[in-house]
């Protein structure tokens, strides 16, 4: 139940995450398992809640084991998420990883969908790193247990990490199957032929740009926004500005001194804010109610969260 009310929730927030998703192969969101989503890892879980998000069937996703050493274990098992540990988290951990494999192989089993990062370790950046074998192992032992499994690669790439309202475009590969695998041969040359596979893909899906090379960020990330559009929005956008700044930029500054040694800034403003925000617009509903008009519950309703749109859809698309 609260996988599926927060899934909704968080569609309904996907338009101020992202001011505009590109997806290549639109169609590919629509399909059912058994499918292993493997992609790149550059802005922590946020590339999870988006990937799940834009899904029509229900997405798991493996995240990083030291997230389930808090009290709130439960909620993440309820979340669909299931643990994958690194020897930097401890070796005694390591074992909980055939858990979360045999797990997987009963999700897919089920025709389940299931996001895996193959990179292993999410970096901010525009920029593909060496892959894990982790995909490789699990894709292969689902072949092997005859599984009709599909692995589609996945790129994700970000206008900014810092700015809320991004551009995201979201490349999708070709399918690899089990007929492109040699079954028959080593542990190692099956999982080094998969990867090298996987890797042609993603380099050609994942955007290679230096994080000083301001003018191809710009050609590349940034998105045309027609004149017209402009003048309509400009209003509703300075009214944006205006009504969320005493949310948004407090909001800001708690969390970015909290994450500067980090790459997880981006994801946890987004997870912080789609929580607090029904609640910002409730005090506000009970406000109007109680002190100013009736008429302006229906107001903030329909006003507010649409200058906050608005806003995000003029306001700057790349980082400084």
């Amino acid at each position: 139940m609260l996988y599926f009310i927060l899934k909704r929730i968080a569609r309904l927030a996907l338009p101020f995450f992202c001011r505009k998703i590109v997806i290549n192969k639109p169609d590919i969101i629509k399909v059912k398992g058994p499918i292993l989503l493997a992609c790149n890892h550059p802005n922590s879980f946020l590339d999870s809640i988006i990937i799940d998000t834009i899904f029509k069937e229900n997405v798991w996703s493996l995240a990083r084991g030291d997230a389930f050493k808090t009290p709130f274990i439960n909620i993440l098992n309820a979340l669909k998420i299931l643990p994958v540990y690194r020897p930097s988290e401890g070796v005694e951990n390591l074992s909980e990883n055939y858990k979360t494999f045999e797990a997987c192989i009963e999700i897919l089993k089920q025709k389940g969908i299931i996001t895996i990062f193959s990179e292993g370790k999410c970096i901010n950046e525009w920029h593909l790193r060496p892959l894990k074998k982790g995909t490789a192992r699990l894709a292969i032992k689902a072949w092997e247990e005859n599984i009709p499994l599909t692995v589609i690669p996945v790129g994700l790439n970000y206008s900014s990490f810092s700015r809320f309202g991004k551009n995201m475009f979201i490349n999708f590969g070709e399918p690899i199957l089990k007929e492109n695998i040699n079954l028959n041969t080593s542990d190692g040359q099956k999982h080094q032929s998969f990867n090298n596979l996987l890797q042609l893909q993603l380099e050609n899906l994942v955007f290679e740009i230096p994080k000083e090379d301001k003018k191809k960020q710009q050609k590349i990330l940034s998105l045309y926004t027609p004149l017209v559009k402009k003048i309509f929005l400009a209003f509703p956008a300075i009214l944006g500005y205006i009504f969320h700044y005493p949310l948004y930029v407090p909001i800001k500054k708690y969390i970015w001194k909290r994450t500067a040694d980090n790459d997880h800034f981006d994801s946890v403003m987004a997870g912080i804010l789609m929580l607090i925000y029904p609640i910002y617009l409730l005090l506000l509903l009970i406000i109007s109610w109680m002190i100013i008009s009736k008429w302006w519950v229906i107001s903030i309703l329909l006003i507010w969260p649409f200058t906050a749109w608005s806003f995000v859809q003029l306001k700057g698309q790349l980082d400084k």
